[in-house]
């Protein structure tokens, strides 16, 4: 038995929480996958996996197993992936998930740099904004904005911006500007995300809070819409500030409520695992680079 196949064979399919998804991961077969996990059980003389047609379970054992093996098999990669990019450089195919917006701002023009640093690397950039399945799809970095939901995955926040009411000047100019919360009741709002007939917006100023459940006049399913919808004038919208970034330079958009805040949103990268190929942790640290402020927007 090749001892280090099975080991790094084995806390893959621990850590992506199936035969499948491990299959995919280290571009092998679920056949093998499965005789090689069935090798290293009969070695250790022990059960390490419960198998399902769906999923694997963990045994008390395989748990044990997998905790103690794990440092090791991360060492063993972090110096090969070390290795293998100081010798070759990076290179081969590199996908990336982003939604549509955020991927358009400040993932696509932020590109130049890192390409013309590795030539011989291939970037595909999937931009969608519903949440990729980055098992299934084979992704390498998903940039996600929000709150997170996948549990077996590996997620590293990057950087969190503002959340702030927009609206266009023209729009502002014919129905006033909003004061306080209050007041946005007797405005057009235009909102993204769950398709509600109404949303509840939590404000914070000073040492209180206020939650006002507004009306949506026009939903939208992608953010891309809700720009146009601001810009067009149609209402006012919650938007982080990366959304309107260009536009609250240039006065396109303007902030309202200023004295009042709204829970930030956070920018988190998603991997498949924890021993992301050397390109994808370049790219990690090229992207978290080129942002203004890591920490906070």
């Amino acid at each position: 038995m090749d001892q280090w196949t099975a080991l790094r064979t084995f806390t893959q399919v621990v850590e992506s929480g199936s035969l499948s998804a491990a299959a995919r991961l280290l571009k092998v077969g679920q056949p093998a996958v499965s005789r090689t996990i069935a090798t290293l059980e009969r070695h250790l003389g022990s059960q390490l996996l419960l198998r399902t047609t769906r999923r694997v379970v963990v045994t008390d054992a395989g748990s044990r197993y997998y905790e103690s093996i794990k440092p090791a098999v991360e060492a063993i990669e972090e110096a090969e992936q070390t290795l293998r990019s100081t010798t070759a450089g990076i290179a081969g195919l590199l996908r990336v998930a982003a939604p549509v917006t955020f991927g358009r701002l400040l993932v696509v023009p932020s590109l130049g740099p890192f390409l013309d640093a590795h030539p011989r690397l291939r970037l595909e950039l999937v931009l969608d904004d519903r949440p990729v399945d980055v098992l299934q799809e084979r992704i390498d970095v998903a940039l996600r904005v929000g709150t997170l939901h996948e549990s077996r995955l590996v997620a590293r926040r990057l950087a969190v911006a503002r959340r702030i009411v927009v609206g266009s000047p023209g729009y502002l100019t014919r129905r006033g500007i909003p004061t306080t919360p209050a007041e946005l009741h007797g405005h057009d709002i235009v909102t993204y995300g769950k398709a509600d007939s109404e949303q509840e917006w939590q404000f914070r100023s000073g040492t209180g809070s206020t939650a006002v459940r507004v009306p949506s006049r026009l939903h939208i399913s992608a953010a891309e819409g809700v720009r146009a919808a601001v810009l067009a004038g149609l209402g006012l919208a919650v938007a982080s500030h990366w959304m309107f970034g260009p536009e609250l330079q240039s006065g396109e958009v303007l902030p309202v409520l200023a004295g009042y805040d709204l829970d930030p949103v956070e920018l988190w990268a998603v991997l498949p695992g924890r021993r992301a190929p050397a390109r994808a942790r370049a790219f990690l640290e090229f992207f978290q680079r080129s942002l203004d402020q890591p920490a906070s927007t």
